[in-house]
Parts: C-alpha cells; structure tokens; sequence
C-alpha cells in the first residue's frame, strides 16, 4: 500500500519585505543578501494566527483535492511557532474546519517537519486502521522569533502555510529520517521563562544557563555549523532515501529541498551531481518558512501543472535539532 497526492493548497501573507527594507534597519544591503543567501523578498505575518494561516492553505488544498473535511481521518500540523502550549494547532484547525471525523496530532520537527508528516501519514494509511485520507498542514510564524538587530539572521526569513491532502495510493513513499542531538545547541529559541509564583530569580538564570548563547525568545544560529550540517545530513538522508527506493539519484524527475539558503543548495546539487533544472527553488520570493517551505514548493508546482503522473520526487529538508530526513515517492 502506498499514498497519493490529492490537492495541494498554500497561503502567504501579504505583506512583503524586501532586502531594500532590511537596509534602512541593519548594516547590509541588496547585493550582500542575495550573494550570500539568493532571497530578493520574503511574506512577513501581520500578527496572524499560525492556525489562521494554515487554515486557509487547508481550505485550498481540500478545495483542490475535491475532498470534503468530513471524509478526513486524520490532521497532521507541523509547526515550530505554534498560537499556544495548549491546545493543539491540529486540533482548532480539525474543529475550525469542521472535520468531525479526524483526529488531529501535531509534530514540532523544524524546517524537516513536512518530510516527516508525510512519512506519518503514510504508516498510518499502511496501519489498515481506518485512516485514509489524511491532512498535512505546516504553517510557520517563523518571523517573531527573529532578532531585527542580528543581519546574519533577520534577513532570512517568511512566514507561510503550505497544505497537502494525502490518500490510499500505489506509490510507497521511502524515507531516511535522522537526527543528531549533538548538534542542538546550533540553532534554537527559547520558550518564555517558566515564571510559576514560587520560581526564584536566580533558580531561572541559572536553569537556562545550559544554553549559554540564548538570546530570550528570540533565535540563535551559528550560522557556519548549521550550513556545515545541513550540507552533509541532506546529501546523506537524500541518498539514502533514494536507496531505500531502490533508484539512482539520476532517476528523480523533481528534488524540493528545504528552501533555507541557496548556496547550501547549490553545495547538495554540487556534491550529489544533480542535474539543477530537476531542483526547484523558490526562496527568492518566499526566504525560509521553515516547515512550510517544502509544502508551498509542492502548491506551486502543482498550480503550475509541473508534477506529472510517474514523476519520482524526493523531498528533503534539515532543521533545528539537529533533524533531517528525506522522502522519495512517484506520483
């Protein structure tokens, strides 16, 4: 038993910034943004809700797919920005949709999140246990926890929702999922400080101390390391997957990577001898949404009747963690 693609919807919101905003607000400029990282503009949330924003993605993709909600079984959500500790993103969106007869479950893994979703969806759908059509939805606020001070990292990012709806098919999607903690302190943002009434001021400090180069809520990158990592875990995940799949790289017919910089990109198809017109990248005009870059790639090529029956794709993505994992599957 394998999955299909039924309909693929996003949602950006409208505001865009450009490299010649961040120039009026930071030390850099156009040329110095697109050299060393290939985004032009990026869509930047108006204090929107992240399920508000993966709502409409799901709509599209439901309208899309001709699937009603009710016909839905289960709602994945990925997101590393979520509205609340509780309740769960898949959850308001399942009730906001009016999907009464899925259940929802929401995965934080980082920009690799779409990858692992769709992997899910599919062991589910293979469990014979009533779930066939599943909702993916991965929607990322990635943007309010950017520090506006730190031009190595503010100019780096969107925010966006991406969609798929997915069902029985006979196409097996093969995965290589992977982490490695080790590498955790690269990239994070903390949660606010736990602030109960009976937490002492310095218990606190001295609690967070453990990641001694946090900077509150807002994010820390090493940015040399990361890229170092990135390079090596999509390359390895992606051949991996490919194996699984019993195909050579060759045979892809499309790559989506995880759209975070495009020199690593451009690093990957370099090392793996990829033919670059099979890559699709889009991070001029959208930056890194994390999670959602990989689902709104999807939606787009769909929109633009650019993914054929019999295609072999390979999605593959790396993230905070440090989590990576790649999927190939055909259409």
């Amino acid at each position: 038993m394998g999955i299909k693609i039924l309909g693929c919807g996003m949602y950006l919101p409208p505001k865009t910034v450009t490299n010649e905003d961040f120039e009026r607000i930071v030390n850099t400029s156009d040329e110095w943004i697109i050299k060393r990282t290939g985004i032009k503009k990026r869509h930047v949330s108006q204090g929107e809700y992240t399920f508000s924003m993966g709502l409409k993605a799901a709509v599209e993709a439901l309208n899309n797919a001709k699937v009603s909600p009710k016909d839905l079984d289960l709602v994945i959500f990925t997101t590393v920005t979520a509205d609340f500790y509780f309740p769960s993103m898949s959850n308001v969106v399942q009730g906001k949709l009016g999907a009464e007869n899925a259940y929802g479950i929401d995965i934080a893994c980082a920009c690799a999140g779409f990858v692992y979703a769709l992997d899910m969806a599919q062991k589910y759908i293979d469990a014979d246990d009533g779930v066939q059509n599943v909702l993916i939805i991965s929607s990322e606020n990635i943007t309010k926890t950017v520090d506006y001070t730190d031009r190595s990292t503010c100019v780096l990012f969107g925010d966006g929702a991406g969609a798929v709806v997915v069902t029985k098919g006979n196409s097996k999607a093969y995965a290589h999922l992977g982490a490695d903690g080790t590498g955790c302190e690269l990239l994070y943002a903390h949660l606010y400080p736990s602030a109960n009434f009976f937490a002492e001021p310095g218990e606190l400090s001295a609690n967070y101390a453990a990641f001694p180069q946090g900077k509150g809520r807002y994010m820390y990158m090493n940015g040399p390391r990361v890229y170092e990592f990135a390079v090596s875990k999509m390359v390895y995940s992606l051949k991996k997957a490919c194996e699984k799949a019993k195909i050579s790289v060759d045979e892809l017919d499309v790559i989506i990577p995880h759209q975070a910089n495009v020199r690593i990109i451009d690093t990957v198809v370099k090392k793996l001898g990829l033919n670059k017109d099979k890559v699709y990248v889009n991070i001029k005009d959208h930056g890194n949404i994390s999670s959602a870059c990989i689902p709104v790639c999807l939606a787009e090529l769909f929109s633009k009747g650019a993914l054929k029956p019999g295609f072999k794709v390979c999605l593959v993505g790396f993230g905070a963690g440090i989590i990576y994992g790649a999927i190939v599957f055909t259409l």
